[in-house]
């Protein structure tokens, strides 16, 4: 039965938190919403089970249903220990997810907000979030298509969204250890403070303010982008400590391709890609978004041109590396936003259409090619990735690794089954990240 369980509000964010409890020896599964949850087969011999809400960019009302449905499921299913994963950058309603979790528990929890990723540069010094040495709000995130984040002070962000009193203990307190970390606890926790925030540096500061926690033996929901979700559950001596989980051999000589479908319009993933196609052996497929977003017989079209170029080049006797599909990496780029209300579609239609029409041509190409040319998928963007494996009617992931943090790698579950798939965010790693990701999906294809 598994005894850890966390809702997540994206499928990227489900699977970061979910390759720490698994790169931990915790058998861990990433599941695309609470029904595919309840019905797996396999639940039971889960050590952990994260749920996609994917209700970042939802209103506020829809949004708290979705995750105390989540959050409910995953009571019914026996979990033992909560988790609200959110996003490093903070970005959607954190604050009435929380409620939405807060609701279903006992009157005694509490909800211990740690934002620090270390492993990700992503840290809170006095309840300012720094990312990779920048101010949040003066990062790429800051002027996000669909939720943007205008606040960098997190228990004012917090204040704007629930209903419950926020409180923050400062690092000057972390450094001081657990011992001062516990008594500043009860200490905010007597003002009657049920959501306190905390700040963190380094893998050591959260490890600290778990270990706080657990020795209190409070009943702690755990807010974090996963780092503190997986300090508590070694504290609790729940897991082991983390290690790569890399397979033995090498992916050199394997005749396969790397689908790779590109939703992220980050000048990150941009730059990315542009480096992964100076290899000769990668064959790019820019994909126009505009008949995408206009559906019907022009969207059909644009996908059915997309994947007739890509089997194309299935035919040859040497397959190309990778096969880059994407719909925002050339030409003008559109802003999705406009493009909505000049159609007036509901807010994220046209993303949603652009995700959707990527996924459809990655599953006709698998269908039409066959799994056995195919080393694995790499998306970019969670509506990406969840718009692929909802055409290939694939419901779970079974995580096992991460490339780098964020940028994780696991195995499609059920349709496909065991299909290597890394899912990568889009404001994560360095110009070399796609080529590092494309050789770790060789070497996973290796995987038995």
């Amino acid at each position: 039965m598994p005894l850890i369980g966390a809702v997540a509000d994206d499928l990227t964010g489900a699977t970061t938190t979910g390759v720490l409890l698994a790169r931990s020896k915790a058998r861990t599964a990433v599941f695309f919403n609470e029904e595919a949850a309840e019905h797996a087969q396999q639940a039971e011999q889960l050590d952990a089970i994260l749920v996609s809400s994917n209700s970042r960019a939802l209103p506020a009302d829809e949004a708290y249903e979705k995750v105390r449905s989540a959050t409910l499921a995953l009571q019914r299913m026996g979990v033992k220990y909560f988790s609200k994963r959110i996003d490093t950058t903070l970005r959607g309603g954190v604050g009435v997810e929380i409620d939405a979790m807060m609701d279903c528990m006992e009157e005694d929890a509490v909800a211990v907000v740690v934002p620090a990723m270390p492993q990700s540069r992503r840290i809170l010094v006095g309840g300012f979030s720094v990312i990779d040495g920048m101010a949040l709000i003066r990062t790429p995130v800051a002027q996000d298509v669909r939720t943007p984040v205008y606040e960098n002070y997190i228990p004012r962000l917090l204040e704007k969204q629930t209903r419950r009193c926020v409180g923050l203990i400062t690092l000057d307190t972390v450094l001081q250890g657990a011992e001062a970390i516990k008594d500043r606890l009860t200490k905010v926790r007597s003002e009657g403070k049920q959501v306190i925030v905390v700040d963190g540096v380094t893998l050591d500061d959260v490890e600290a303010a778990a270990k706080a926690c657990v020795e209190l033996e409070w009943n702690v929901v755990a807010v974090d982008p996963g780092a503190f979700t997986a300090k508590l559950a070694f504290c609790r001596n729940l897991i082991k400590r983390e290690e790569p989980n890399i397979p033995d051999g090498s992916g050199e000589g394997l005749n396969k391709t790397v689908l790779i479908a590109a939703g992220s319009a980050t000048p990150v993933t941009k730059r990315q890609m542009e480096v992964l196609c100076e290899d000769q052996r990668v064959i790019r497929i820019p994909v126009e978004p505009v008949p995408l977003i206009n559906g019907s017989d022009e969207a059909l079209a644009e996908v059915g041109k997309a994947v007739r170029s890509a089997l194309q080049c299935l035919k040859e006797e040497t397959l190309p590396r990778a096969i880059l599909i994407e719909t925002a990496l050339h030409g003008e780029l559109l802003n999705l936003s406009e493009e909505d209300a000049k159609r007036q579609y509901s807010g994220g239609m046209c993303a949603n259409r652009i995700n959707a029409g990527l996924g459809m041509i990655v599953s006709k190409i698998l269908e039409a090619a066959g799994r056995d040319k195919i080393a694995g998928l790499y998306t970019t963007g969670g509506d990406t990735m969840v718009n692929v494996c909802y055409q290939l009617g694939v419901e779970c992931i079974e995580v096992l690794d991460y490339v780098i943090a964020q940028t994780d790698v696991g195995r499609l579950s059920g349709n496909y089954d065991g299909l290597p798939i890394v899912g990568k965010g889009g404001l994560t790693g360095t110009d070399r990240t796609a080529i590092d990701i494309v050789d770790r999906l060789f070497l996973e294809a290796t995987r038995t």
